[in-house]
């Protein structure tokens, strides 16, 4: 009888352990490994489009990414800000997959200014288990101004007067939500601002391997990067999915604070709840 009941407790933990390694599968895991240079990404861009039709109101959100060889797991993670504030998260990943694509539409209304960052990964399974990764962030910025007092238009970049004046007006008000957000949460952790140097997230594409944070070589930042993103999704974009049917969106950009010594940087955000967030990373 003791056998029996051996047995049948084998096959319970089997079974629950076969149970729990699918349900870790259904949602892929962004994480820093060494970056391998002999793969590349052949493509890798965020796009946002509206139609001419002046009576479509649609916005596209677009991610895509190609890797010059399959990989064992392709990810793409892209976060979509208006006016500020968080939209909506699009993540996609496929395992032994060399392409990624992934097409959103929403509605868009009145004038807003629509910002989307996305970082592309790839991990690369190789002799001995080894482990590299490819990597790689993009963003796109879409103004759409729709005004009873002008016609409506849809631009990247400001160009014409009317454009660059619309522009400077939805900036401003945008940039005072921002600020007066980031200055509650410098304030909440009593950080001394004068020590660092201040990135909005959607910006963080400013810098890259040539041209690194502050203080930190091509390679040193490479993998800064790679483990900013690493804690971002399992902080906060796996936080903000977990709560999407709790809560309406609400958080704002979160911001980066680069430690000018070169020694470490924080992440500052309020979550969909409104409760505060602070990530560390040590260089």
């Amino acid at each position: 009888m003791k056998h029996v009941w051996m047995f049948v407790f084998i096959g319970f933990v089997a079974i629950v352990f076969t149970y729990l390694f699918i349900s870790s599968r259904d949602q892929a895991v962004i994480k820093y490994f060494p970056i391998d240079d002999s793969h590349y990404f052949t493509e890798a861009a965020t796009t946002l489009t509206t139609s001419d039709d002046e009576d479509n109101d649609e916005i596209k959100w677009e991610i895509a990414s190609s890797s010059n060889d399959s990989m064992y797991l392709r990810q793409d993670v892209s976060l979509l800000y208006v006016n500020g504030r968080l939209k909506g998260v699009v993540n996609k990943w496929k395992e032994n997959a060399q392409h990624i694509e992934k097409q959103t539409i929403l509605q868009g209304e009145d004038s807003k200014k629509y910002e989307a960052i996305s970082f592309h990964h790839g991990e690369i399974h190789g002799k001995n288990d080894e482990i590299k990764s490819i990597q790689t962030t993009t963003t796109d910025t879409l103004y759409i101004i729709d005004s009873p007092h002008s016609k409506k238009t849809a631009f990247h970049k400001a160009q014409s007067t009317e454009e660059k004046e619309w522009t400077g007006k939805l900036d401003h008000a945008i940039d005072q939500q921002l600020e007066a957000q980031w200055d509650e949460l410098i304030h909440h952790y009593q950080i001394p601002r004068e020590k660092y140097i201040h990135i909005p997230l959607t910006e963080l594409t400013d810098f890259s391997k040539e041209d690194p944070f502050p203080g930190t070589t091509g390679a040193e930042f490479e993998r800064i990067l790679g483990q900013l993103w690493e804690g971002l999704y399992k902080n906060y974009v796996l936080g903000i999915e977990d709560s999407q049917s709790k809560h309406p969106i609400q958080s704002y950009i979160p911001l980066i604070l680069l430690d000018k010594n070169g020694k470490h940087l924080i992440v500052l955000y309020e979550d969909d709840a409104g409760e505060k967030h602070q990530l560390i990373q040590y260089y």
